[in-house]
């Protein structure tokens, strides 16, 4: 057997009773009478199915047994009530049993759609770096597994684990009074040596089990990965080498399956061999018993009926435990991502932002990803209400940077950062959030329909608007031409859709949200040349009003600013107009030239 990874040894051993603590809230909610009464009938269900299974079945068959043995002639129509009566006990528990089952469901699926709706609120409240860092195929997997888990928690806690301990009570209880002490202590002594070898076997294979949802889980971001980015694969040739990979995931999964499913197996043997044991033991007890004249033939029907019932939850207790401590595995990894604390919170107290003009500044801003390792160094920047200014420079200055600090998605490591002289750390997320609008680089599209990617920009939007900033955008043209206009889908992330389509979504999203700050990030970059030029004159008359920040490499698509900023290694080295920067023959002039040679040599190629 392959060793364990550190991480599964981890999860393996995660201490159940706090995993069970905080998923008992959504077993009896707070907020809720109508569940927890629900909670309530479901169990008073289940005690009446143990008392009718106990008292009822059981003791109708020995009286039947009883009334037929040789020599006795009990009354034909006593015995046949009787059998009567052990058929309706037995009808009688199968019908609490699913009473109990209606009643209860409703309560696991609201307890299953509250954490599912908790983690996945929680998921979009942290950090971007945490979204980035992680992969989405084993965030899903993790929120699935977790949230999956709840329902059949629920329902073993309720209707397995506590009817097996009041079923085993009565038991115990009719034992003691019908047939002395040492059938109670043999029974007692059977379920603990049941329970001890089930956890000990079962936290072996929960260990087991853990790499193999590691495996798994692996397997499947990687498939997610490579499917997502079809396109790269397909541009190297890449479709063996990415086969390949993904048949050692899921060889490496179907070992770790194989050893976890013969554990199984050993565990299944060691169960039956104890509890067929302590059936021969009670049975042969009374035998004896009634060979001395103390017991009666239907006595070893009674015992060998009750101990035969007790024995269909304790072999279902392994499986029940199994479930619970693989729960307690699956539902810990979510609420460790639920206990992910988010890097970038609202300040104690913080008031919404107020847009009067849109006046930005960042005042000797620093700012690095990694600590020790400063992108921005100290920036000091002003873009006057109503303003056009355009942060251009090399690949890695820390244009795209500045944008993402604009909207927060990261705080400051120096300096500070204002709207209207209102610092953004001291104002909340949502309506700073609000009053900004992005063009980004690479516009990923929701994969619905073009009306419902654009009507994105804004909740509640209505058909006009949605049309009218498609007609903003320049794109209602080529929507109407669409055999199902605005419920045209795109396609996944927006593929069936041009890159110049895509961004004109994108600017239609824009306009409908309609802010009072607008970042064009890089939004012509990918562009051809004769595209760039329709979406620039677009982009033109969507900045006319509003306070714009144009980050761009294509020097080009910014000479029309009111201001350029040029930096590099994360400082700001210059600054002015096209026309002042040229003449100051410095960074700015060079890349410009460099640009028009390129542009040149492109067309002479042509």
């Amino acid at each position: 057997m392959p060793p364990l990874a550190p991480s599964s040894a981890k999860a393996a051993d995660r201490p159940m009773w706090p995993t069970l603590r905080r998923f008992l809230p959504y077993l009896w909610p707070s907020d809720s009478p109508g569940m927890r009464l629900r909670v309530a009938a479901a169990l008073a269900l289940v005690v009446c199915s143990k008392l009718v299974q106990v008292y009822g079945a059981p003791f109708a068959l020995q009286g039947v047994v009883d009334g037929m043995v040789p020599g006795s002639r009990s009354p034909v129509t006593l015995i046949v009530l009787l059998a009567i009566g052990y058929a309706a006990a037995r009808f009688g528990s199968t019908l609490f049993d699913n009473l109990r089952n209606a009643v209860f469901e409703s309560v696991g699926q609201e307890a299953t759609r509250r954490l599912a709706v908790r983690v996945f609120r929680h998921l979009h409240q942290l950090s971007l770096r945490f979204h980035l860092e992680r992969r989405t195929g084993a965030v899903t997997k993790v929120v699935e597994r977790g949230t999956k888990s709840i329902d059949t928690m629920l329902y073993f806690m309720l209707f397995n684990i506590a009817p097996t301990v009041l079923e085993l009570t009565l038991v115990i209880g009719i034992f003691w009074t019908k047939f002395g002490w040492p059938l109670v202590v043999a029974t007692l002594v059977m379920v603990a040596v049941y329970i001890w070898f089930t956890r000990v076997v079962t936290d072996w294979r929960a260990a087991l089990r853990e790499r193999m949802n590691d495996l798994d889980t692996g397997a499947v971001a990687h498939a997610v990965d490579s499917l997502l980015n079809f396109e790269t694969v397909k541009y190297f040739g890449a479709e063996d080498r990415e086969g390949r990979r993904y048949e050692g995931a899921m060889t490496a999964y179907a070992k770790a399956a194989v050893t976890s499913e013969n554990s199984l197996a050993w565990l299944n043997i060691g169960q039956a061999l104890i509890t067929n044991l302590m059936m021969a033991a009670g049975m042969a007890w009374v035998v004896i018993g009634w060979g001395q004249g103390k017991f009666t033939a239907g006595n070893v029907v009674l015992v060998s009926t009750l101990l035969s019932q007790l024995f269909r939850p304790l072999d279902l207790l392994g499986m029940v435990y199994r479930t619970i401590r693989q729960g307690v595995i699956d539902m810990g990894a979510m609420f460790d991502l639920v206990d992910t604390a988010a890097e970038v919170v609202d300040a104690p107290g913080a008031q919404p932002l107020h847009v009067t003009a849109g006046h930005l500044r960042f005042e000797n801003v620093r700012f690095g990803y990694d600590p020790g390792r400063d992108i921005l160094k100290g920036i000091d920047l002003d873009v006057p209400p109503g303003a056009t200014v355009a942060v251009v420079g090399p690949s890695g200055a820390g244009k795209s940077t500045l944008a993402r600090l604009l909207y927060r998605f990261y705080d400051l490591t120096g300096g500070r950062l204002t709207i209207d002289g209102q610092d953004i750390a001291e104002v909340t997320q949502a309506s700073l959030r609000a009053a900004i609008g992005i063009v980004p680089q690479d516009t990923v599209l929701f994969n619905d329909t073009i009306g419902y990617n654009i009507a994105y920009g804004r909740e509640g939007a209505t058909e006009a608007e949605i049309e009218a900033a498609a007609r903003g955008a320049a794109i209602a043209g080529f929507i109407e031409h669409q055999p199902e206009r605005y419920a045209t889908r795109v396609g996944e992330r927006g593929l069936k859709l041009s890159g110049g389509e895509k961004q004109r979504v994108a600017i239609a999203r824009t306009l409908l949200k309609n802010p009072p700050i607008l970042i064009l990030d890089e939004a012509t970059s990918a562009l051809d040349s004769r595209t760039e030029a329709e979406i620039m004159a677009t982009l033109e008359a969507i900045e006319r009003g509003r306070t714009t920040i144009i980050i761009a490499h294509r020097l080009s698509t910014v000479v029309h600013a009111d201001k350029i900023v040029v930096l590099e290694a994360g400082q700001i080295v210059e600054q002015g107009s096209h026309a002042q920067l040229l003449a100051r023959n410095g960074l700015y002039a060079e890349m410009w030239a460099r640009q028009a040679k390129e542009r040149e040599e492109a067309l002479a190629a042509e």
